[in-house]
């Protein structure tokens, strides 16, 4: 999603006014941003968008409020984030790969990626998540299939997984097997997949 896209999407939210005022007074008044993030899920509702599948509006609300600033977006980002609640936390995820700094948030990632909050490792694994080193990418994989977060929300996923990530897969169906249990069936297509791919031995 782009900007323009979320706020075409917020055309609805309950008062549109008070989300167009804030945007003018971040791009003037960065500063303004600590006071009005917080302030987004009561002015604008935690509701679904219906024309932004997988968005809610505070999410894409805090976000434009991110992408408006005029500089520091990792200073902002980094701030947001450690004073944030949870909602506001996986906001300033879902803004990285929409923010001009680099790998400068992968602290965040790592962060999110460490938590037993599936929303933030979910929000931690999308498109902002090529900066991740490909061991800490892996480890994160392997986390969502730990903690059920669905695995079709991992951006490249198919494209960044090695055979590296599909031993350990394979080590992880043997040990769930050998207790008994089975592997999430996404994570059972995904090592299919995987092992298909491989190179048959002669």
């Amino acid at each position: 999603m782009t900007p323009d896209s979320l706020r075409a999407a917020l055309g609805g939210v309950p008062d549109p006014d008070w989300l167009d005022t804030a945007l003018r007074r971040v791009r003037t008044e960065p500063t303004a941003i600590t006071r009005l993030f917080p302030a987004v899920g009561r002015r604008c509702g935690r509701g679904a968008l219906p024309d932004a599948p997988g968005w809610t509006a505070d999410d894409a609300a805090r976000v434009l409020l991110l992408t408006s600033l005029p500089g520091e977006h990792a200073v902002y980002a980094e701030r947001l984030y450690h004073h944030g609640d949870a909602a506001e936390r996986r906001a300033v995820l879902r803004a990285l790969p929409l923010l001009p700094i680099g790998a400068d948030g992968v602290p965040l990632l790592h962060d999110a990626i460490r938590t037993n909050d599936t929303r933030l490792v979910a929000a931690a694994l999308g498109p902002y998540a090529r900066h991740l080193d490909q061991a800490a990418w892996r480890q994160a994989v392997l986390k969502c299939v730990f903690s059920g977060v669905p695995l079709a929300g991992v951006a490249d996923l198919d494209a960044r997984a090695d055979s590296e990530l599909t031993a350990m897969l394979a080590a992880l169906a043997a040990e769930r097997h050998a207790a008994g249990r089975e592997l999430p069936a996404d994570a059972t297509d995904l090592l299919d997949r995987l092992t298909a791919a491989l190179p048959r031995e002669a």
